[in-house]
């Protein structure tokens, strides 16, 4: 199995600082909150979501600058596991595309 590509679309609630790694590519994440309506077995459901996404490279970068908390965007990319401080798993959304949206 190889399948791993989420498409999200939301307001970013949090950008954090960059960082970059030791080969010198820069690395941002910030927070995306999503609110939808989706059919679910014929009936219309609530999906609400926050999701950190991992904004890595230079050209994601360079649209990065662009935007700011409350922009509404899609972004693109892979779902992986996570670890917070405390050692709890959670999902991040790694971007391969970002788009803003109006």
């Amino acid at each position: 199995m190889h399948d791993n590509q989420l498409i999200l679309s939301g307001q970013i609630t949090r950008i954090g600082d960059t960082r970059y790694s030791p080969t010198g590519v820069p690395i941002t994440n910030l927070v995306l909150e999503h609110h939808s309506t989706q059919i679910e077995a014929g009936h219309p459901r609530t999906a609400q979501c926050r999701i950190t996404v991992l904004v890595c490279g230079t050209d994601l970068h360079h649209q990065l600058r662009e935007l700011q908390i409350d922009h509404a965007i899609r972004v693109n990319g892979f779902i992986s596991r996570a670890n917070n401080r405390q050692g709890e798993a959670r999902l991040v959304l790694h971007a391969a595309h970002i788009e803003r949206l109006h």
